[in-house]
């Protein structure tokens, strides 16, 4: 049983004080990511300490920062409070909750491309990274996309792949504050997904969260699915699509649009195999009051063809499904 935490004791509503505001990357192919984001997506890179790579796409100086190690994979997520009265809110619900929390400062905060930051063990094991001032640069992007939409918003979202969807729902909506979108169910590869999509802000999800149906499974071997960036142009979608799909990179989905939040979108694979969306006009959720969760019978509304599903990356994800059973995932929040 999943230990929820009352909000009502814990304090004021972080909903529309926090959004999603960089990702820590592990790669041996710092190269490849480095062709992969400039010449691909068009995005902004940085060479920094250790040869790492910063990539950014607005005023932050890191938004994703990709340095080398074994995981290929994502290893932490940095979350972006409005201020200190939202650090302390959000503080006092971890400490609600039990968790450990760790303030980091110095090189390894500015590693991040923030000031400092406090960390604590999330869903599934990822490092979540909690900041209220992000490092700035002034410096023009060098990008060919040419822009992405953040500002108060985030970055963009993620979505996640778990066998204890409750509990991380649970986590989502009671420590964050999160709140339901509306719902998906599709049939892909032989099983049912659930998808569940959560908003913190404006932006109609910050965080998705898909399970399959009856058995729980997890077919990834990657900590996220994938990560989303809104585009601020259709022809920033298309173009990175042409120039990614040219330079042999997966794609995963091509261009479609999805019911729910109607964006326009690819997926491609990243040289650490988790998957990045690029996105364009996706709708805002700005009347609170008004919005009512639907649920949607699947995941597109045309287009999102897979281009690169062979037989063997079907069986690699049904025999890494079936690996799933025998693991248990780590939740946060929940009674033994």
């Amino acid at each position: 049983m999943h230990a929820r935490i009352a909000p009502a004791a814990v304090g004021p509503s972080l909903f529309g004080r926090i959004n999603l505001g960089y990702l820590v990357v592990e790669s041996r192919r710092l190269q490849d990511w480095k062709r992969f984001a400039v010449e691909g997506l068009g995005l902004h890179a940085d060479t920094v300490e250790d040869g790492a790579l910063a990539l950014r796409i607005d005023d932050h100086q890191r938004r994703i920062i990709v340095r080398e190690g074994a995981a290929e994979d994502v290893v932490a997520i940095g979350w972006q409070l409005q201020d200190s009265t939202a650090l302390h809110d959000l503080l006092r619900k971890l400490r609600a909750a039990k968790l450990a929390v760790r303030e980091v400062a110095g090189a390894q905060a500015a590693g991040r491309g923030v000031e400092r930051y406090w960390e604590f063990e999330g869903p599934k094991r990822l490092r979540f990274e909690l900041f209220v001032a992000p490092l700035t640069s002034s410096a023009p992007l060098q990008m060919r996309a040419s822009g992405f939409v953040t500002g108060e918003m985030g970055l963009g979202h993620f979505a996640m792949t778990t066998r204890e969807p409750a509990a991380a729902l649970a986590f989502f909506q009671d420590v964050f504050d999160a709140r339901l979108s509306d719902t998906i169910e599709d049939r892909l590869n032989g099983v049912t997904l659930e998808l569940s999509f959560l908003r913190l802000n404006e932006r109609h999800h910050s965080v998705a969260i898909a399970a399959t149906r009856g058995r729980r499974m997890n077919p990834l071997r990657t900590a996220i699915h994938h990560l989303n960036l809104q585009a601020r142009s259709l022809e920033d979608v298309t173009q990175a699509y042409r120039r990614t799909r040219a330079m042999g990179y997966g794609i995963a989905s091509a261009v479609g649009q999805h019911p729910n939040d109607r964006e326009l979108s690819f997926y491609v694979a990243t040289p650490s195999g988790f998957e990045i969306e690029i996105g364009w006009n996706p709708i805002l959720v700005t009347d609170e009051q008004a919005w009512q969760p639907a649920h949607y019978q699947g995941i597109s509304l045309w287009g999102h063809f897979p281009e690169n599903l062979t037989l063997a990356s079907r069986l690699g994800q049904m025999g890494r499904g079936i690996a799933s059973l025998a693991r248990r995932e780590h939740t946060v929040g929940a009674r033994p």
